[in-house]
């Protein structure tokens, strides 16, 4: 038997054993934010050089519309609009983990190294073994793991605090930045050209076989993070309050860890590094819902309607599907990052 109860601004809904509680401000956040990226996915499916209106392109995918329009829709742009999202919402997530783990809203997995070390791993399946869709995804899982024990083991002190965490990152993501042009130099001409193109962070040519390796990463990820909501809350007090409260503190901080890295890592491999979507989605996510905690479900969403609404932009400004999501975001992000160094600055903590 379920029970709703309402508490003013949050609510409670009990089933059994099971509780859950929510905050209003929050859900409507997250309904508004999915409602927009939904809305942002029906732009992108109408945008071309074989243009559909939004009522066209609803009707075309309830197995109608226009004739012609099928294909077009179908396979050619629902793929790369649904890569967009789902990427999108597990950079969101990720950020938000990694954010929250260490306390620093600089502590996102493409400033830390981990989505480099994703980077770097997929760039081997390409450049040394020419690999396809799934190969390439398995590359950027390894690598990414591979990088996540690394930090994990040099950032250890008694424990592993959330700064030394970053600075570790960043040096890191500094070795494997030369190993990646260390691999472009041993590299041909035309797996450089294609890897080149890829590290930009790019959603041209998706197909089905990467809205799977992208949803792959979220199927069993996201369930667990929100299992772990309530742990990486308390671990944002401090150990020594998790732990007083019944959460083993290091355990707690490697599982999400891995998980924050997985979703980066299935993420890099449907669609490249994008960046700065990671590391902006959590902190506009709370300035929206204006809730304490990481705010896991928020910054998902405005991931998934970043990402969505950069490749809108890329297509509605230039006329073509072929200028990288990446160069969006990544003009977009240095602009936010210099505003929230300059608000690090104002409040004395740099």
């Amino acid at each position: 038997m379920s029970l709703l109860e309402d508490r003013g601004t949050a609510g409670v809904v009990r089933t059994g054993r099971w509780s859950l509680r929510y905050a209003r401000r929050t859900l409507l956040t997250c309904a508004v934010l999915a409602l927009l990226a939904a809305c942002t996915l029906v732009l992108a499916l109408g945008t071309g050089s074989y243009g559909l209106t939004p009522a066209e392109v609803l009707d075309t995918l309830a197995g109608g519309g226009p004739p012609g329009a099928g294909f077009i829709v179908t396979d050619l742009r629902l793929p790369r609009a649904l890569v967009a999202l789902l990427v999108g919402f597990g950079m969101g997530l990720a950020g938000a983990v990694f954010q929250s783990l260490t306390r620093n809203p600089l502590g996102s997995p493409d400033v830390i190294g981990f989505g480099n070390g994703a980077s770097a791993g997929a760039l081997v399946a390409i450049i040394l073994f020419d690999a396809g869709g799934p190969q390439t995804a398995l590359g950027a899982v390894c690598g990414g793991l591979a990088t996540a024990a690394a930090v994990y083991l040099l950032a250890w002190r008694r424990g592993v605090h959330g700064y030394r965490l970053v600075l570790v990152g960043i040096g890191a993501s500094a070795v494997l930045g030369s190993a990646t042009s260390f691999l472009y130099v041993r590299a041909d001409i035309g797996r450089a050209a294609q890897a080149a193109s890829w590290m930009i962070g790019s959603l041209n040519a998706r197909d089905w076989t990467d809205v799977r390796i992208a949803a792959l990463g979220l199927v069993p990820l996201v369930p667990l993070v929100l299992v772990y909501a309530r742990r990486l809350t308390l671990l944002e007090m401090g150990d020594d309050t998790a732990a007083a409260l019944g959460v083993p503190p290091e355990r707690s901080r490697l599982v999400l860890l891995c998980a924050g890295t997985g979703l980066t890592a299935m993420a890099v491999a449907a669609a490249g590094p994008i960046p700065f979507v990671a590391m902006a989605a959590p902190q506009l996510a709370r300035r929206v819902t204006r809730a304490a905690g990481p705010n896991l479900l928020p910054a998902a969403w405005t991931g998934a309607l970043l990402v969505s609404a950069a490749d809108l932009a890329t297509q509605r400004l230039t006329g073509s599907a072929l200028l990288p999501v990446g160069v969006v975001t990544g003009v977009a992000g240095g602009a936010y990052l210099a505003w929230l160094l300059r608000g690090e600055r104002g409040a004395g903590r740099i």
